[in-house]
């Protein structure tokens, strides 16, 4: 057995002298230093040239004779190039690293190592030489697939958390049949849309409807909410910024939400809800591309597309002063109005069905709608629309016992509600006309009312107390001002 592996042996090591070349007889250090891409050349102590491979004397715009033999001073005052980092490293004894301009103009990055004996005397100095520009060009190609890298952790972190089931749109209704069409015609085009419709009727489904309809479908698709931001870190997180740019900011930095989004869609749901500051700022990114990140001087270039939402009237926000009127000219390029979940019935079986599928696999369930719920949830008008609907399914879903759904004594919300908010809120001094629908409006008007004049105006403490965020609050009030006629 030993016989045979130190055969083996022997074998492997003839095959591996076979198969590499001899390093002394066919490969010399002056075929290395001549085949480097960097230039090198190598002085004595006194800064005489002695050697230099053909890519330094290509990189100096020189010839053999002209260098090899010349002081590097010498080089210096022919003015073959401006400074000397040689001559740097001389009288230093260390290493150095510099910039030097060649009379073309061309500037290199040159590195020069000073070489000592043993008795620390200087014997020569070697120096390697490159293209600045190269180097640059390499630095900002590293930079830029780091930055790359970075934007699409930071989307996954960012979007980490979002449900994106059931973000299809269901289109039974002819109304939304054709917005179907006509938002997957916009998505062929690289322009802003504006999403226009009550809370909950679905923007954000036809937001990514149009995304993924488009030549960026394989891109970032970043949905924000603006109402959700505090004010005061809007500006970081629509933009970014660097290391130390504030107290508490992360020592990495952060990108935007522009940057994360670079090639791909941003959808701003709820657009209404940004500041006035803000909005400018906003203009210039859609106008330029350009981001910059708080407290930084460089400016970075985006290309972002753009989807907008909102569920107030901008233009009489812009009449108002609430809302920039170039800003909401530059966002309303194309319009789309999606109706409230009450003007498309067709659409609620549909909608009821795909989230009980929903929720029957997220629950590992098999429950289905009885007739009556069918029915019951046709009759209901959906002020909450879709979002409402959904909650209702998962609702009825979680607590029925049966694996039939019925609206029942364990079911309190939903159809249920509409007959029983009038009751809660009616003044008995007053006699009621017509259908419970105009009915329930007319009591929530007055409670409104009746709330914001306690609160004096304020909508922030009105909507706390209501029970609702102040964007619906203030949708709710441009509608009674206008059943009111003022």
């Amino acid at each position: 057995m030993v016989a045979d592996k130190n055969m083996n042996s022997d074998t492997h090591d003839v095959e591996r002298k076979q198969a590499s070349p001899k390093m002394n007889d066919e490969i010399t250090l002056d075929q290395v230093i001549s085949h480097s891409h960097d230039g090198i050349f190598v002085t004595d102590k006194l800064g005489n040239v002695v050697m230099a491979n053909p890519a330094a004397i290509r990189l100096m715009e020189q010839t053999p004779d002209t260098v090899i033999g010349a002081n590097v001073q010498d080089l210096v005052k022919k003015g073959v190039y401006e400074r000397s980092t040689t001559m740097e490293a001389i009288n230093r004894r260390a290493v150095f690293t510099g910039l030097v301009k060649l009379a073309s103009g061309v500037t290199l990055m040159s590195t020069s190592m000073p070489i000592f004996d043993e008795s620390g005397e200087l014997v020569m100095v070697v120096t390697n030489t490159r293209d600045k520009d190269l180097v640059d060009k390499y630095i900002a190609a590293l930079a830029a697939e780091r930055d790359k890298a970075d934007r699409y952790k930071t989307a996954a972190e960012y979007l980490g958390g979002l449900d994106s089931d059931n973000k299809t749109p269901v289109a039974e209704s002819a109304v939304m049949r054709h917005i179907i069409r006509l938002t997957s015609t916009i998505a062929k085009v690289d322009t802003s849309v504006l999403l226009l419709g009550e809370s909950g009727s679905g923007k954000d489904v036809i937001a990514r409807h149009i995304h993924r309809s488009s030549p960026r479908a394989k891109e970032p698709f970043i949905p924000v909410n603006c109402a959700a931001i505090p004010d005061n870190l809007m500006e970081s997180e629509f933009f970014g910024y660097v290391r130390g740019a504030f107290t508490g900011a992360s020592t990495h930095g952060k990108p935007g939400i522009f940057e994360i989004a670079d090639k791909g869609t941003l959808f701003l749901d709820e657009i209404a809800e940004l500041p006035l500051n803000l909005q400018s700022k906003l203009l210039r990114v859609l106008e330029t591309g350009e981001v910059q990140r708080l407290g930084s001087a460089s400016s970075r270039q985006t290309h972002v597309r753009l989807i907008a939402a909102t569920n107030k009237d901008l233009k009489q926000m812009v009449d108002h002063g609430l809302f920039r009127s170039d800003l909401y000219y530059r966002l309303n390029v194309i319009p789309v109005s999606l109706p409230p979940l009450r003007d498309r019935p067709e659409d609620i079986r549909a909608l009821s069905q795909r989230f009980l599928d929903e929720f029957n696999k997220k629950y590992s369930l098999n429950k289905t709608f009885s007739p009556e719920t069918v029915q019951s949830f046709q009759d209901y008008s959906w002020p909450g629309n879709v979002r409402e609907l959904r909650n209702v399914v998962e609702r009825l879903v979680i607590i029925s016992t049966s694996d039939e759904l019925s609206i029942g004594v364990e079911f309190a919300g939903a159809a249920a509600a509409q007959s029983k908010i009038a009751p809660a809120l009616f003044d008995g001094n007053r006699s009621y006309q017509g259908n419970l629908k105009s009915v329930v409006k007319t009591v929530e008007e007055q409670y409104i009312n009746q709330v914001l004049k306690e609160c004096e105006g304020r909508l922030s403490e009105a909507a706390r107390r209501l029970g609702i965020h102040r964007s619906m609050l203030y949708r709710k009030i441009c509608q009674i001002n206008e059943n009111s006629g003022k």
